[in-house]
């Protein structure tokens, strides 16, 4: 993630996690073809986002489950 803060996920949402169940929820979104990782962090009084490279529907969708089952780095 770079830490880049964004209103608004530019790309529409392809899968995301619960953002009622704990403060830190990730979004799978899509834009120009390509798909990202957007990170919120809403643990603070105003909430962080951050996003990821913008990569290839293979490597994103491999990085996506990497980071649900707890292997991303």
């Amino acid at each position: 993630m770079d830490g880049r803060d964004q209103a608004q996920c530019p790309g529409s949402g392809v899968a995301h996690t619960c953002d009622h169940c704990s403060p830190l929820a990730y979004e799978l979104c899509a834009s120009g073809g390509v798909l990202f990782v957007r990170r919120t962090d809403r643990s603070g009084d105003q909430p962080k986002t951050g996003e990821s490279e913008r990569l290839p529907g293979a490597r994103a969708r491999r990085m996506w489950m990497d980071l649900l089952l707890g292997r991303a780095r």
